[in-house]
């Protein structure tokens, strides 16, 4: 064959195994304009493409590896030479210490593989558990993404779907078959609510500009730095703060991460899941993971921050944990869902998280809560309290009938002489004042100065080493 007979065959099989124009847009979308590498792009089954396109190139700057199935190609479902394209990016994303992004859009397996298939999939698995805290994983999903490439996608430090994608272990008619009619079952929706989602976005330009701001946070590995950008100062955040110390309960998390970060540095994380806030933003153009712990955690919020935590100490990223809450929800049925052994997973991740941690103490800070977010020793390296907050083992009624009781004995008027001792209580022994006196916190603030004073925290920080016992890894209550 002469060498212009074998020009003339690249390019036709070029054009034969091509991705989809679907896949491209994506890509196309994703990577800064002409740096996308494809790899392997010759690979096929039979005389068809693989059903997945990969390669490399730069987002925002990053060197980032990226597959994309492409559900034109055979569903986008997953075989033996589909796997070990997947597979070779995780093995180059390991040994450069880049990111990975992972396009999931795939109905499942070739079946007709079988148990090579299956195979694939284990190994797939194996190669992405592996890399997991070595470089970010972003999962993206714009298609259909089910069964074991559900569990794939998951096992991502992020995950960023389209609104109209679906992800499911089980495929809804499947479990409308037997009978099972739970609605929004497989939807973004659904994924958003009960955590697996970080972030939902309309379009698919929306999803991929929310992949691209994730990783411009993101350091490339576990023993980089994170990027360091130019940035501007909120000048409405002092205020805002004071405003915000005036009457905590109508502020938001959001409002609060905006007030003290720098000016449009913010984005929020699982919005959708439970009542706490969590958020990237950058003080001083450096990333800061923010947590807002506010009003009693829930199940979900307690999943919600001890993930937050662990993930953002992977890749040595501080956290800033605001406090306003009376502690976890109290109850019976609480305690039956298992409660108990939530609070101690949270208590758990913030404890054996490394990276800088400093709890800001808004608000209420009790019992339980306090300990396991801001307690000085394993939990927070500082505390940093407005004159405000409420510092105690128990809630306040609670602390007042155990150690106030006789003082409410004749009242003529019980509702108003308790509210008058709880009032004493927080103002005397929960007071911030006296924590600071007790060395329970570090400081007392005004309110306005939040974010010089965590700036100076920030900074005096920034050198911490931990030394740990050695050992496989610790055991969580999961």
């Amino acid at each position: 064959m002469s060498p212009e007979s074998k020009m003339l065959k690249l390019s036709q099989l070029q054009g034969a195994l091509s991705g989809s124009e679907a896949v491209k847009k994506r890509l196309d979308l994703l990577f800064d304009e002409g740096t996308f590498v494809e790899l392997d792009s010759l690979a096929k089954v039979n005389e068809s493409g693989s059903g997945v396109v990969t390669g490399y190139g730069y987002v925002e700057g990053t060197l980032v590896y990226a597959f994309a199935q492409d559900s034109a190609v055979a569903s986008g479902a997953l075989g033996r030479v589909h796997a070990a394209k997947i597979k070779k990016i995780y093995e180059l994303a390991a040994k450069t210490g880049c990111p990975v992004v992972a396009m999931y859009d795939s109905n499942g397996v070739r079946i007709d593989e079988g148990n090579e298939a299956l195979s694939a999939y284990g190994e797939l698995l194996a190669c992405q558990n592996n890399l997991s805290g070595v470089v970010p994983q972003i999962a993206v999903v714009t298609g259909v993404c089910a069964g074991c490439s559900a569990m794939l996608c998951c096992g991502a430090d992020y995950v960023v779907m389209g609104k109209d994608a679906q992800l499911f272990m089980t495929a809804p008619f499947t479990a409308k078959a037997k009978g099972d009619h739970t609605p929004g079952a497989g939807t973004a929706d659904n994924a958003a609510k009960s955590g697996v989602a970080h972030i939902v976005a309309d379009t698919e330009e929306d999803v991929m500009a929310a992949v691209k701001e994730l990783v411009s946070f993101l350091p490339s590995n576990n023993l980089s730095m994170v990027p360091v950008f130019e940035y501007a100062e909120n000048p409405e955040g002092p205020g805002k703060l004071t405003s915000a110390y005036g009457d905590l309960d109508s502020v938001s998390g959001a409002e609060l991460t905006a007030a003290i970060a720098d000016q449009d540095s913010v984005l929020e994380l699982q919005s959708q899941f439970g009542s706490s806030y969590t958020a990237l933003a950058r003080v001083q153009g450096s990333t800061v993971g923010f947590a807002y712990a506010n009003g009693a955690l829930s199940s979900a919020d307690c999943a919600k921050l001890a993930r937050f935590a662990r993930t953002c100490d992977a890749f040595a990223i501080p956290v800033v944990t605001m406090l306003n809450t009376e502690g976890f929800v109290l109850s019976a049925a609480a305690e039956l869902a298992g409660s108990i052994r939530e609070s101690a997973q949270l208590a758990h991740a913030y404890a054996e998280a490394t990276c800088p941690k400093i709890g800001l103490i808004l608000g209420k800070a009790v019992g339980p809560a306090y300990i396991a977010l801001a307690g000085k020793g394993a939990n927070a390296d500082a505390a940093i309290a407005w004159p405000g907050a409420v510092i105690s083992p128990l809630p306040s009624e609670t602390a007042v009938e155990f150690l106030w009781h006789d003082k409410l004995a004749g009242s003529g008027d019980l509702a108003a002489d308790r509210a008058a001792l709880v009032e004493e209580y927080n103002d005397t022994l929960a007071s911030a004042f006296t924590a600071a006196a007790d060395g329970v916190v570090d400081m007392v603030i005004d309110p306005a100065a939040t974010r010089a004073q965590l700036i100076n925290t920030l900074e005096m920080l920034a050198g911490k080493r931990v030394s740990s016992l050695p050992k496989k890894h610790s055991n969580m209550p999961l």
